[in-house]
């Protein structure tokens, strides 16, 4: 798995929110999850940024429900990053 094509769909997605009719509380957990995935993914990460990637890949697909009929394009940039973090094992 690429960690550049992960930062990559994060951004494509962080773009499409911005684009995008998104509520502020939405904005925020895809805010907070792009923060957690990130800290997932880089290795100098300290010991304060430790993350549990399951709870990671939940608030995931969570947001991938919310996005499946009313934003498909966001909705597939997270499928992608979900799929990308579960292939990597972490």
């Amino acid at each position: 798995m690429s960690k550049e094509r992960i930062k990559e769909l994060l951004s494509q997605l962080r773009e499409e929110v911005r684009n995008t009719d998104v509520d502020a509380d939405l904005e925020k957990l895809i805010g907070d999850l792009d923060d957690d995935i990130n800290n997932v993914i880089d290795e100098n990460a300290g010991i304060d940024a430790v993350v549990d990637i399951d709870d990671v890949v939940d608030r995931a697909k969570a947001i991938e429900a919310d996005f499946a009929t009313k934003h498909p394009t966001a909705e597939r940039f997270v499928r992608e990053v979900i799929d990308l973090l579960v292939r990597r094992g972490i």
